[in-house]
């Protein structure tokens, strides 16, 4: 079974869509006017200062549902990773996909926004590119193809989100655990399966208030520490940058053998933590109650940032300039070490050992119980998320037939489909708990590269609404008006939702400072 998914996953992961990545981020970059650079103040205003109601979250919340998910894991085992295989280089690579990513989570997240809808059970907010591949086309001949595509994207999202995805993050959060206190893994997964119960079952509001609490605070804690040590480890500082761009670009005599390593796990790890093009950010911004689509959009572009460019980088930095790091020929850990820090256990395993190894060479003992504890907070926030996205695509494709209960569980309360898959993700957290590594990151995989590549291409067709909505939002900030979105009036068809609302007559919205 393990070549099986090894092979699916060489598949998917193919150079194709590394390419793919790259092109899309440029292409949406140049198209916009680079926004990612125009528009950074702009993103921080819209981040501190929006709106709030009853049906949707506030854009403070929105975005740390969002970096909910894309903070976890892979900002701390997903960078030791990629330099274990793809060498210090593939912090560059890394950078590149995040800065050319936040276009791309630009257009799907307004993408998300423009087509999202009010959900007929619990009256929140809900959309993503299942939404909006099915409705961007409703006026053509081309509709019975988009709404297909939308089902299939549902239908990969419920199954990577759902199943895939979760495994990953408990896998990390055990192996920590266990490397920091010798707890047993399926301890670890018991205490999970009962946290995240309690949350998910709360629905969006719980899950927005968790994590616009949880989030932010060890984000802070843990690239404040992170970078107390590289400040201890300045001197490193300037080799540490000349050996990220020069292994990059094959110059380094080390490392030049690998640049094609350096791109692939650079790509590969970047889009697995920053989510940019994946399809996943478009979900928690359609849930945020703004008054024009491009605001989210600009706030959710911001998250690529956070996510990449500080946090990632952090961890990056921490790895080399403590020597905690091994870098392997082959991309694997059987093959031949091309170099090694120093400062590594001689069996440690790639992963969340390399970050504890680090904090480990200033605070003796104490590295191992912090990357623990924050990768207990990072992972389990991802999971909700997770959780969070597979329900909107279950509740997509179910339709009209949400609501009905499930028969072999009918007397209990809330029976219906969603019971069912929040029994699957909290069983596929205790599987992923107690799996190896390599078989739980090889399934992440194989999910994340399934929706890049329907989301990719699917954005590539139907882009023009997110431009549209950009242009209107631009035309109206320069006349010095907070911008409304009216979709008719810019050319935007099939966004119902915004046809018929109008932000003074909602009685329920609420004005609010974050």
């Amino acid at each position: 079974m393990s070549e099986f998914l090894d092979t699916v996953n060489g598949y998917i992961w193919s150079d194709a869509l590394i390419y793919l990545c790259l092109a899309a981020g440029v292409y949406f970059s140049v198209r916009s006017r680079f926004l990612q650079v125009r528009h950074v103040r702009e993103m921080v205003r819209l981040m501190l200062h929006g709106e709030k109601s009853p049906s949707g979250v506030s854009s403070f919340q929105a975005l740390a549902m969002s970096l909910s998910g894309r903070v976890g894991t892979g900002n701390i085992a997903g960078v030791a990773t990629a330099i274990a295989f793809g060498g210090p280089g593939a912090l560059f690579w890394m950078w590149a996909v995040a800065f050319l990513g936040a276009s791309t989570s630009f257009v799907e997240s307004t993408l998300g926004q423009i087509y999202k809808t009010r959900d007929r059970l619990t009256g929140e907010y809900r959309g993503g590119p299942a939404y909006y591949f099915s409705k961007v086309m409703a006026h053509t001949r081309a509709a019975p193809l988009f709404r297909v595509y939308g089902f299939v994207f549902a239908a990969v999202t419920v199954l990577a989100c759902g199943l895939l995805l979760p495994s990953v993050q408990s896998n990390s959060m055990a192996g920590a655990m266990n490397n920091a206190w010798g707890v047993s893994e399926w301890v670890v997964a018991v205490g999970a399966v009962i946290l995240l119960a309690f949350v998910i079952i709360g629905g969006v509001k719980r899950i927005a208030a968790f994590a616009s609490i949880v989030v932010p605070f060890m984000a802070v804690v843990y690239i404040a520490l992170a970078l107390i040590i590289v400040v201890v480890n300045a001197a490193e500082l300037p080799e540490i940058l000349r050996l990220i761009f020069a292994s990059a670009f094959g110059a380094d005599s080390v490392f030049g053998a690998i640049i094609g390593s350096a791109v692939m796990w650079g790509v590969k790890r970047g889009v697995y933590s920053n989510e940019a093009g994946q399809g996943t950010g478009p979900h928690a911004a359609a849930a945020a109650e703004v008054s024009h689509p491009a605001k989210q959009g600009l706030v959710q572009a911001f998250a690529v940032y956070v996510d990449t460019l500080f946090i990632c980088t952090a961890t990056g930095f921490l790895i080399l300039s403590t020597g905690a790091y091994r870098v392997f020929e082959g991309e694997s850990e059987s093959g031949a070490v091309l170099a090694d820090g120093g400062a590594l256990p001689a069996d440690a395993g790639v992963g969340p050992t390399f970050v504890q190894a680090g904090f480990d060479t200033l605070w003796s003992g104490a590295g191992s119980t912090f990357v623990a504890v924050s990768l207990a907070f990072f992972c389990l926030t991802t999971i909700i998320a997770y959780y969070y996205m597979a329900e909107t695509n279950l509740r997509f494709l179910l339709g009209k037939y949400a609501p009905l209960p499930v028969p072999v569980i009918r007397g209990t309360v809330g029976s219906n489909s969603t019971i069912v898959l929040q029994a699957l993700i909290l069983i596929s957290v205790v599987v992923g708990a107690v799996s190896t590594a390599s078989e739980a990151w090889t399934l992440g995989d194989i999910g994340v590269g399934l929706m890049a590549w329907l989301n990719i291409v699917g954005i590539l067709i139907v882009q023009q609404p997110a431009y549209k909505a950009l242009r209107d939002y631009e035309r109206q900030k320069k006349s010095g008006l907070d911008p409304v979105f009216d979709p008719l009036a810019v050319g935007v068809v099939g966004a119902t939702f915004w046809e018929t609302y109008r932000p003074t007559e909602d009685k329920d919205r609420v004005q609010s400072t974050v």
